[in-house]
């Protein structure tokens, strides 16, 4: 069963800003939240009960999933010492 990815305007606005290889490599991982929701690795954020983050390399992916409308909804995308500030 995928999952339909959606992503808030501020996080397309981070992607649109980083260079092409980074961007790549968040975009496939990005793309296989569909099929895997909560992959291996994946951690769900101590002091949010719907949070979830997903790491590639130095970058992160900040989601929630919501099953009963099978979509994973990107909320943010950061370099990790910038993405949990102001969650």
């Amino acid at each position: 069963m995928a999952f339909r990815v959606r992503m808030k305007q501020s996080a397309l606005k981070a992607m649109g800003k980083l260079d092409g290889g980074t961007r790549t490599r968040l975009w496939a991982a990005i793309t296989e939240l569909a099929r895997n929701p909560r992959p291996a690795g994946s951690v769900k954020l101590a002091g949010h009960d719907d949070l979830w983050r997903v790491r590639t390399g130095d970058w992160r992916i900040v989601y929630q999933v919501r099953d009963a409308e099978l979509v994973v909804l990107v909320v943010r995308v950061g370099y990790r010492r910038d993405v949990y500030r102001g969650l």
